[in-house]
């Protein structure tokens, strides 16, 4: 069997193995994660706003890029089921009717970004700072205990 009718309009294989299959253009790895990956318009306004999150051997560290916001315009919230919330709104830049603008690419409005930490995440010790329009949030980590090992002899 040859490869070149598939590739130039014969059938194709429905295989998830199948690199030119269609089905690849559908899944969604987040379709059944608790924390819908969907934005709605409102949304929308910092969807893109970068966030990096580390792990080091104390903490589980955040940094979101907010240029533009105040530390008043944003929120970190922790719920319930170790979720980390971070929300806020930048508010539409007033126009006057003399202006002529040509060309708005920032962008205005609510945003949302959330994130599920892991089990070892000290919930009620989470800190956040804003410097420079960039927040940074900390979120300590409790230390992992190692179990006991107790070595047993083998009796003869």
């Amino acid at each position: 069997m040859s490869i070149v009718p598939s590739l130039f309009g014969g059938r194709r294989s429905s295989s998830i193995f199948d690199p030119f299959s269609s089905t690849l253009d559908m899944w969604d790895p987040f379709r059944d994660f608790p924390i819908s990956s969907d934005v709605s318009m409102e949304t929308s306004a910092l969807v893109n706003a970068r966030v990096d999150w580390k792990e080091t051997p104390e903490a589980h560290v955040f940094k979101a890029d907010l240029p533009g916001i105040k530390k008043e315009e944003v929120k970190v919230e922790v719920e319930d089921g170790r979720v980390l919330q971070i929300t806020g709104e930048r508010n539409v830049e007033k126009e006057d009717k003399n202006d002529t603008w040509h060309r708005v690419e920032r962008s205005s409005g609510k945003f949302t970004r959330r994130f599920r930490l892991p089990e070892n995440a000290k919930m009620e010790e989470v800190k956040a700072a804003m410097e420079n329009g960039v927040l940074t949030i900390t979120v300590p980590k409790e230390e992992i205990k190692k179990p006991d090992v107790k070595s047993i002899q083998i009796s003869s």
